[in-house]
């Protein structure tokens, strides 16, 4: 990998969304760092795109510990120097077994062990990899959410899920606000229902569609949009 290329960090990444997310970041010439809790999958996933020709080295990373996403942060400082996009991919959903599930039967253990994933994670990536964004002043982070977590078409079923992307939407409009006028760019987007681990099989959507819209918004051009929520490339309500 050289410094002179743009380079991207994708999190929960071994397979997915955040697999293909890599392979389209990588086929526009933008190496990429694959991150995985599991270090071995993470470094197959990552010899697998290496075997396709692309620019793909693995890291492993446990979003929840802040010593993991530190250890992260200072591999790309001490060998890149900086960093160019940050996607927020690594999620969980532990209520999407519960066939039915309402808030009224939601484990408060549940929902901290979600929100420790899909909140906090994120939280914690973008405090430690958007100051090595801010060195050139140019940065593009994208953070997957969920239509599930639309307070416009809130619903019942996978509280913990649908609670903890609502908080992930926050997040994005906070840290695109206090970076108004940089060249640093913040969105949620939702990839949409996708035939994932996550998705099951009857989903419509392939992981190529899934990672469409965040691979446009990890991409933006210097006047790009900022704090929006988007499907399809296109918004969506909040």
């Amino acid at each position: 990998m050289t410094n002179t290329k743009k380079l991207a960090v994708v999190t929960g990444a071994n397979r997915g969304i955040g697999f293909e997310t890599c392979r389209q970041l990588a086929k526009k010439n933008i190496p990429v760092i694959l991150t995985s809790r599991d270090e071995f999958k993470g470094k197959a996933a990552a010899e697998k795109l290496e075997s396709e020709g692309l620019e793909v080295s693995s890291y492993p990373l446990d979003v929840t510990n802040a010593e993991s996403v530190e250890k992260l942060a200072q591999f790309i400082r001490d060998r890149f120097g900086k960093l160019d996009i940050l996607v927020n991919n690594a999620a969980i959903a532990l209520d999407f077994s519960a066939e039915g599930s309402t808030v009224f039967q939601a484990k408060v253990s549940t929902i901290q062990q979600t929100i420790k994933t899909n909140l906090y994670g994120p939280l914690l990536l973008c405090q430690a990899l958007i100051p090595l964004m801010q060195i050139n002043n140019y940065g593009r982070v994208v953070n997957v959410s969920s239509g599930a977590g639309q307070l416009q078409e809130m619903k019942s079923g996978y509280p913990a899920y649908r609670m903890s992307k609502t908080a992930l939407n926050s997040l994005t409009k906070m840290f695109a606000y206090e970076l108004e006028g940089t060249n640093i760019l913040v969105n949620s987007v939702c990839p949409g229902w996708v035939k994932t681990d996550m998705g099951g099989p009857n989903a419509p959507r392939t992981t190529e569609q899934g990672a469409d819209t965040i691979v446009w918004l990890a991409t933006l051009p210097d006047d790009g949009l900022t704090g929006g929520f988007f499907r399809d490339r296109q918004p969506i309500p909040w």
